[in-house]
């Protein structure tokens, strides 16, 4: 385990490397429950997660030395534990826009916080909150971006794309990870000074297929509806034929 530090925004910005982890979120939730304290803004690196998640508990694939695998820990008290999809906002923006400035293409948020260019993921979020009766306590924010990586197994390979594959070279990764909780920093105060109207409509304008129709799975079956937009607590507003419908994360899944 090796420590160092980078400028950034969020006070203390210490970053822990791991040689090999299962997972770093699960890594800092333990971290999380001794008694020392960790500082706003700590980052869990890891050079090998050999078993990160994704959301729905599904497995995100990664080769070790390859890609950014960290986790970032956040104290949102100034926010009510009942508006959690602000913070998701937040964050899913600032690794978009990080993104796009990077790779010069649009880069588009696939509800709630999958990465897309065109079609193919190119990385994940999935943030973690810890509460305390009425106050928000804690959030775990772990991220992976694929970089370096540019074969992926099967069934997936099709789906997915990296850093690489769209500049066609190497990239520093612990650059990368210093710029994009630089941009991280930046959302993060904006979510406090602003309105989040402002940051949710420019969360919809960035949703995958948004205005678009294509068949979705509702509880199993296939129907077909457009992509109408997102509630302000996060649920997926999908119209069918002039009716539209809020879905939750459990209740409906993308045909790709």
């Amino acid at each position: 385990m090796q420590s160092n530090t980078f400028s950034g925004l969020l006070e203390g910005q210490n970053v822990i490397t791991l040689q090999r982890t299962p997972s770093t979120n699960e890594f800092l939730k333990k971290e999380l429950s001794k008694s020392t304290p960790l500082a706003e803004g700590t980052v869990i690196m890891a050079v090998d997660q050999y078993a990160g998640r994704g959301q729905k508990d599904a497995i995100w694939h990664s080769e070790p030395g390859k890609n950014l695998t960290f986790s970032l820990l956040l104290t949102p008290t100034f926010l009510n534990p009942k508006h959690q999809f602000r913070l998701t906002v937040a964050i899913s923006l600032a690794v978009a826009q990080w993104l796009e400035a990077l790779l010069k293409t649009p880069v588009k948020i696939k509800w709630p916080n999958d990465i897309y260019i065109g079609d193919k993921k190119i990385g994940g979020i999935l943030i973690e909150n810890i509460l305390a009766g009425k106050t928000w306590k804690s959030a775990i924010v772990g991220i992976g971006i694929n970089v370096n990586q540019t074969v992926f197994p099967d069934p997936i390979s099709r789906q997915v794309t990296s850093i690489k594959q769209i500049l066609h070279n190497d990239s520093n990764i612990p650059k990368l990870l210093a710029e994009l909780c630089n941009h991280i920093g930046h959302a993060y105060q904006a979510l406090k000074k602003e309105s989040f109207d402002t940051l949710l409509a420019t969360y919809r304008k960035r949703l995958y297929r948004f205005g678009e129709t294509h068949p979705f799975l509702v509880d199993g079956v296939k129907v077909t509806g457009a992509l109408a937009g997102v509630t302000e607590a996060g649920r997926l507003q999908i119209d069918f034929e002039g009716h539209v419908v809020d879905f939750d994360i459990k209740e409906i899944a993308f045909v790709i």
